[in-house]
């Protein structure tokens, strides 16, 4: 039977007697097909599918995830990922989706929970904003924080195992989401940065800073995801481990993309793909994974890849020396490292700053007294190329300090043990 035919009927006679009541209307004839993508697709031609909000789309679908993350907790994923990557206020927001965080963050990690049945791990994923601070964006950091406890919100209503913050691609994002997620659970949490073959993210920064940022954060493991194969990755991991005190992470893409038709094709297969898990042992990786182009069998080839493996702990060769870092760079600091004349915020902090990045002082130390000053900290704190002291006797101020301050800072100061062990904890403060 010709059902389009019929439709139309001899002629085009039925089609132009509903078009006639319409009063020429124009109608589509779409095929009917079993694959909902291309019946879509065929929906909406000629017009062409731009934007499809992920999340949404798994939430309406929920056996598509369910039966891909049961085939890869099948093939020997010990922890699943929750599908909530783009599931921040401002991605959501983007696709015309509003006041929803909280609710679809808690019922992706539901289908994720469901689709692990007790055989895995299920991890709360939290990926970037896309926002960035001044002077590259207008973002506030306050406003970063708040996005993610939305986010984190509702992964810890659904009962995850830990989190994971990954992809990141500034460490603005990484140390907002970290005190997200600490404001309500003391749940483990993983951080794998994206980086080029330099170790360079897309802010500029170190990955090497951006490990001594998270550790002092307190995060249970750190590394890099994305961006490349395990060939390309491999020197970077090799390289943190140097400064590592956490175990370290290593989930490379299927190899290097190639555009073939308009579509990523990964050209690493599984038995590639697992070459190097023996180099990577050695420098430290305990945990093991896939990014994009990575299928079931690439994670089956991993679970054999390790079996009987043994884990190397991370040997750094810095312990007796302190790792601060800027919001760019990591340097390692002997005990008695000293700092010039104290700055102060009143005046211009641009030139006062300017000058000491230039002397010979191994840092630079800036005073807080007032809320100004942690204004004026946030807004020159680009400036600084050096490890930064903080000068302060008011816990509070000096919290806020801290969180406005993007890298990891040394303290100098009155407040008591009592009062830094929090600061200490929560930020990393090198005291």
């Amino acid at each position: 039977m010709d059902a389009v035919g019929a439709c139309i009927g001899t002629h085009n006679m039925r089609i132009d007697a509903i078009l006639s009541e319409l009063s020429g209307e124009k109608i589509d004839i779409v095929r009917f097909s079993e694959d909902t993508a291309e019946y879509v697709a065929a929906a909406l031609a000629p017009a062409t599918v731009q934007d499809v909000c992920a999340e949404q789309w798994t939430l309406e679908h929920p056996e598509a995830i369910i039966d891909i993350q049961r085939g890869y907790v099948d093939s020997g994923s010990q922890v699943l990922y929750t599908p909530t990557f783009g599931a921040n206020r401002r991605k959501l927001e983007e696709h015309g989706i509003f006041n929803r965080t909280e609710e679809m963050n808690k019922a992706l990690a539901q289908l994720s929970k469901q689709a692990a049945d007790g055989k895995a791990w299920v991890a709360g994923d939290i990926a970037p904003t896309g926002r960035f601070l001044a002077p590259l964006g207008d973002a506030s950091f306050e406003e970063l924080v708040d996005i993610y406890t939305e986010q984190a919100a509702g992964l810890e209503q659904a009962g995850v195992d830990l989190y994971v913050i990954e992809t990141m691609m500034t460490l603005t994002d990484a140390r907002a989401a970290v005190l997200a997620i600490r404001s309500m659970s003391k749940k483990p949490i993983l951080v794998s940065f994206t980086c080029d073959e330099s170790g360079k993210i897309l802010s500029g920064t170190d990955v090497v800073a951006a490990l001594s940022v998270m550790e002092g954060m307190g995060v249970s493991a750190f590394g890099l995801n994305c961006s490349a194969g395990p060939e390309q990755m491999l020197p970077q991991l090799q390289r943190l481990h140097k400064y590592a005190r956490v175990p370290l992470i290593a989930k490379p893409n299927a190899g290097m993309p190639e555009i073939v038709n308009g579509e990523a094709v990964y050209n690493c297969p599984p038995e590639e793909f697992v070459a190097l898990v023996p180099e990577m042992l050695k420098a430290g990786v305990a945990l093991f994974g896939g990014c994009c182009g990575t299928t079931e069998e690439h994670i089956a080839a991993l679970k054999a890849a390790l079996k009987d493996a043994e884990y190397v702990r991370p040997a750094p060769e810095c312990l007796d020396l302190l790792p601060a870092a800027t919001e760019k760079e990591a340097f390692f600091l002997p005990a008695d490292a000293t700092h010039g004349a104290v700055l102060t915020a009143d005046g211009d902090l641009e030139d006062k700053l300017s000058d000491a990045m230039d002397d010979e002082w191994p840092m630079v130390a800036l005073k807080l007294a007032s809320w100004a000053d942690v204004d004026a900290l946030a807004d020159y704190q680009y400036m600084i190329r050096k490890p930064l002291c903080l000068i302060c006797d008011d816990a509070e101020l000096l919290e806020a300090g801290l969180r406005a301050y993007q890298g990891r800072a040394l303290y100098e100061g009155n407040l008591t043990e009592d009062a830094l062990a929090p600061l200490v904890e929560k930020y990393g403060l090198l005291v």
